[in-house]
């Protein structure tokens, strides 16, 4: 008998636990998402700011951009599985790559070349996706104008 009311007990809970649960996927539904094209123009920024750091021999600047552009394309492979786009980011995954690896050598000339493919591969990735319309080139002048790229002494 106890069992049985403890049953009926825990049963009457049932509708408000779902109500709850409903409601909380409609929070999540309606729960700003970046879209991929916030995500882009991030990425773009520190793409940016990764050349001047790279060119400034400043590495700690230019593996923090590095790893800040990884993090949004993981953002994007997370957070915009619903775009066909998303499936093209593992091109960039090798040239992203050899940057780091140019960084952590603290090689100009290699992070330079790196550098250019990395740009090129983002146009091809355009291209490929129906964007190449969005032509990204080695940036000319700093994104900032309250931010140094030299290298701390």
């Amino acid at each position: 008998m106890f069992v049985l009311a403890a049953c009926r007990q825990q049963e009457s809970k049932i509708p408000g636990l779902q109500a709850e649960i409903d409601s909380l996927k409609h929070q999540l539904d309606n729960a700003y998402k970046p879209g991929f094209g916030e995500f882009m123009g991030n990425i773009q920024v520190h793409h940016d700011k990764l050349w001047f750091a790279g060119i400034n021999n400043n590495w700690d600047l230019a593996e923090f951009e590095i790893n800040e552009i990884k993090e949004s394309l993981d953002d994007i492979t997370k957070y915009c599985t619903d775009r066909p786009e998303t499936n093209s980011i593992d091109m960039i995954e090798q040239p992203l790559q050899n940057v780091s690896n140019a960084i952590q050598d603290k090689n100009i000339k290699e992070f330079k070349n790196s550098f250019m493919t990395l740009t090129s591969t983002c146009n091809s990735c355009h291209q490929a996706t129906k964007h190449e319309f969005n032509v990204i080139i080695v940036p000319s002048t700093p994104p900032f104008s309250n931010q140094s790229f030299k290298a701390v002494q």
